[in-house]
C-alpha cells in the first residue's frame, strides 16, 4: 500500500547556484588533498624500497610512475566532474 504523504511533487527541486560552487570546490579540495597524501606515501615507500634493494630500482621506478599516474587521474577526474557540475 503506497502512502501518498511520500509522493513526489510535480516540480523538481534544484539546488541553489551557490551550493553547486561550494560542492565543486569541496570535492576538488578533498580530491587534491587525498592525491597529495597518496603520492607522498607512494613516493616514500618507493624510495625506502630502493634504499633497501638498489638492484630493483628499474622495476620499482616503472611501477612508481604507473602508480603516480593513476593517483593523479583521481584529481583530473574530479576536475572534470567539477566543471560538469557548474551551470552553463
Amino acid at each position: 500500500m503506497a502512502a501518498p504523504v511520500y509522493a513526489q511533487g510535480g516540480a523538481s527541486a534544484t539546488p541553489p547556484s551557490w551550493a553547486i560552487f561550494i560542492g565543486a570546490g569541496i570535492g576538488m579540495g578533498v580530491a587534491a588533498g587525498l592525491c597529495g597524501l597518496g603520492q607522498g606515501r607512494a613516493t616514500g615507500s618507493a624510495v625506502e624500497a630502493m634504499a633497501r634493494n638498489p638492484g630493483a630500482r628499474p622495476g620499482i621506478f616503472i611501477f612508481l610512475l604507473i602508480g603516480l599516474a593513476l593517483i593523479e587521474s583521481l584529481a583530473l577526474y574530479m576536475l572534470v566532474i567539477a566543471f560538469k557540475m557548474l551551470p552553463s
